[in-house]
């Protein structure tokens, strides 16, 4: 374990000023109160800048927000549950259905909302709590390796990232990093009895888990190497191995609980590519690992008007670029090994698997514990500037997927 540097400058407050004398929590809730606040004035000004263009409509509010785009899913789910018959179109192919979304998010907001009036309320009452869990969860994981001014600089970037919005509307995002970041403390202060619990609730919150099983493996593999300087008792061998196991079932579990409730055992596979089908029009194509990130590079560059050819290199650069800066990025390496393991078995995770479109930016919240290395320039310019280009991202966002929101390309 990593011995922590001394503290300095926090936020650019004295080190006995009253925000540096709060406890760390107060100061993390001073923070994320701050960045909702700014991301709700984002939302205002968009439902006013809503159109009868928009999916929204020229009266959008803040509570449609909360409930738009895949939101609606959650909702529908939390009401009515899963289809025991998919739906097909007229050519029978299945078409999209809730049996792409996980269950987790949907019952606990449904629960929370039975004495607030609705699901809605209990929706927007659980991203904003699990959104502050996990600052709280990120600010502790990133600061076993930074010093606590980097440490809050981190959270403030992540509770300001260009996608923050997701702490406010009903997305199962912010629960997943919760549970995430918990999982990752858990394998940093190796205390693996915690996982047998978080791995089962990450699983059934949002697609992804395979990817902690893939981290587990490799940070296996590295005790491993290292257990003449760093010992490896059979114990913690054990669980490694158990909860990565456990990791794997789970995360393949969904595709056998949709085949027994549907009849069908291809049920969740064909959901998922129904997604992808409405972008490429491609009713029969099946699943390869890999071959959608290079359709979608050919779809995207097609858009464009650009050759399909440069897009299979810049997609290849895009690889390389990101292998490069996991492995030797200097403020990347300082993060420690857990997260970059899990940063590594992400980005391949969604290769594998994902046909990147407009809501890559949300699938790439994971790599949130990223944010430690921009945060560890001391440079006080630096850091506002992250900031300043997070904000200016946040506003982005919001006004193409909530004030525009009338093309197949603004889709959270």
């Amino acid at each position: 374990m990593a011995v922590r540097p001394v503290t300095g400058d926090v936020l650019g407050a004295r080190r006995d000023s009253v925000f540096t004398r709060m406890p760390i929590a107060a100061r993390i809730a001073l923070i994320y109160v701050a960045a909702r606040i700014v991301t709700t004035v984002f939302l205002v000004i968009a439902a006013e800048l809503s159109t009868p263009a928009s999916r929204f409509g020229g009266d959008a509010n803040i509570g449609n927000f909360v409930l738009g785009w895949d939101a609606q899913w959650y909702q529908f789910i939390a009401e009515y549950g899963y289809p025991a018959e998919l739906p097909r179109d007229d050519a029978g192919v299945v078409t999209t259905n809730q049996w792409a979304f996980m269950p987790l998010f949907p019952v606990l907001a449904k629960i929370l909302g039975l004495p607030f009036g609705g699901y809605g309320v209990g929706a927007l009452l659980l991203a904003l709590a699990a959104g502050y869990g996990a600052c709280l969860a990120l600010y502790h994981l990133l600061r076993t390796h930074l010093d606590e001014a980097a440490a809050l600089w981190a959270v403030v970037f992540f509770a300001s990232m260009p996608i923050a919005a997701l702490f406010q509307v009903g997305y199962a995002e912010g629960l997943f990093l919760l549970l995430l970041f918990l999982a990752l403390r858990c394998v940093q202060r190796r205390r693996f009895g915690w996982l047998y619990g978080l791995v089962p609730l990450m699983g059934f919150t949002r697609p992804g888990v395979l990817a902690f099983a893939l981290m587990l493996a490799l940070y296996g593999i590295w005790r491993w190497f290292r257990r003449r300087t760093d010992p490896l008792p059979v114990r913690q061998i054990v669980h490694i191995v158990l909860v990565g196991l456990l990791a794997a079932a789970v995360g393949l579990s969904w595709q056998y609980i949709a085949g027994a409730a549907t009849g069908d055992p291809s049920a969740y596979l064909e959901t998922e590519l129904a997604w992808r089908r409405s972008w490429t029009g491609e009713s029969e194509a099946g699943f390869v690992p890999f071959h959608g990130f290079v359709q979608a590079t050919a779809v995207w560059f097609r858009l464009w008007g650009m050759p399909e050819v440069l897009g299979y290199v810049a997609l290849g650069v895009a690889v390389l670029a990101i292998a490069a800066v996991l492995l030797f990025e200097p403020h990347v390496r300082r993060l420690g090994v857990e997260i970059r393991l899990w940063s590594t078995s992400y980005v391949v995770y969604l290769l594998l698997v994902f046909f990147p479109q407009s809501s890559i930016f949300r699938l790439l919240v994971p790599l949130a514990p990223l944010f430690g290395a921009f945060a560890l320039p001391r440079s006080i310019g630096w850091r506002i500037g992250v900031l300043a280009a997070c904000l200016a991202g946040q506003w982005w966002w919001i006004y193409n997927m909530y004030a525009l929101a009338s093309t197949y390309y603004q889709i959270p």
